[in-house]
């Protein structure tokens, strides 16, 4: 649920779904690799642990791959 996506990802709940939706006023916002929620109820949406788990790991590669160019360019 939305609480649990909050918690792992340590975003707000405006900024996860600013992240599903693109904004033509904050397009920097938008992300199109992160889940999308899937529908439990009329009211109610989740996310797959897998998907939050898998979009995290690849923010942490990201990161790592930045680090490591960074690290390359000031060796050189």
């Amino acid at each position: 649920r939305r609480r649990e996506v909050v918690e792992r990802t340590g975003l707000s709940d405006t900024t996860i779904y600013a992240k599903l939706t693109l904004n033509p006023k904050r397009p920097a916002d938008y992300d199109p690799t992160f889940p999308r929620p899937v529908r439990l109820g009329a009211r109610a949406v989740g996310w797959l642990e897998h998907e939050i788990d898998g979009w995290l790991k690849s923010r942490i590669e990201q990161r790592r791959g930045t680090v490591d160019a960074v690290e390359n360019a000031v060796k050189k």
